[in-house]
């Protein structure tokens, strides 16, 4: 059975968990301290939302064009919701 490369990164993220001797994740139960829960939660969700889940960045005449077409808009915020319903916009981490 072929398992999707995301599903290869979580398990991999989920085998220090395993509670079986070994290790593995094939049969068995996961346990995860309560301490460790966030990050866990944390790493799973950058996995899955991260900037590499597959989408092309836009390129520069792409967002001039749209910034262009929103720039007609009313109000900042019609501007704003232009361009998340044409871009998915991603906040960077410092």
């Amino acid at each position: 059975m072929a398992t999707a490369p995301g599903s290869e990164k979580i398990l991999h993220i989920l085998q220090p968990y395993a509670s079986n001797w070994s290790g593995t994740l094939q049969r068995g139960d996961v346990v995860i301290p309560r301490a460790e829960l966030q990050k866990l939660v944390e790493e799973i969700a950058a996995l899955l939302g991260g900037p590499d889940s597959g989408a092309p960045e836009a390129d520069e005449l792409e967002v001039f064009q749209v910034l262009q077409e929103a720039s007609r808009a009313a109000s900042l915020q019609s501007q704003a919701a232009r361009l998340r319903k044409v871009f998915r916009i991603l906040k960077r981490q410092p």
